[in-house]
């Protein structure tokens, strides 16, 4: 008898706790839903410096951005390990309470990225070139060219069905 009580308990307590292995499965069978932005204006004034700080505006759509999707249950934030990015990143981090995660923008959307992001929201931080280059390597195919240099408030929003298929959608936010 107390090893049919033992057996039901562990039985019920994995019900309401479900393993890694299962929880993955969930997540693999969710819609997985990137938003691509291009970091906010930098700072143009010193010539050469190949990793500036955003400028006043810059600033500004760093924090609009994070008004703008303030509503957004996002599971994790992604930024290039550059100021700009980081920068941008960083007012809609502070308010969803999350960590700015790095990615290297040389190997974009490989498998450790594509499982650790399976079934979840995602902002990703980028530049002009990676930023369009990204949304190409979700969709596969290459739809989108680089961004123009004096374009801050593109977000392409990608979504990848749980059977691969992808969509793209590109806003522009003043």
């Amino acid at each position: 008898m107390a090893n049919i009580l033992i057996l039901f308990t562990s039985l019920i307590l994995s019900i309401g706790n479900p393993s890694a292995k299962m929880k993955e499965k969930l997540q693999e069978n969710k819609v997985t839903t990137y938003y691509l932005i291009r970091h906010a204006e930098k700072d143009r004034t010193q010539a050469g410096n190949r990793d500036p700080l955003l400028n006043e505006q810059g600033q500004k759509r760093a924090q609009k951005w994070a008004e703008v999707m303030k509503d957004v249950d996002f599971d994790a934030i992604y930024s290039t390990n550059y100021k700009r990015t980081i920068e941008t990143a960083k007012p809609l981090a502070k308010l969803k309470e999350l960590e700015v995660l790095n990615y290297d923008p040389r190997n974009l959307y490989n498998e450790d990225f594509k499982k650790a992001t399976s079934g979840k929201t995602v902002l990703v931080v980028g530049h002009s070139n990676t930023t369009p280059h990204f949304a190409n390597a979700i969709l596969g195919e290459k739809r989108y060219q680089d961004i123009d240099d004096k374009e801050n408030g593109a977000l392409f929003i990608v979504q990848v069905q749980p059977d691969g298929s992808a969509t793209c959608q590109v806003l522009y936010i003043n």
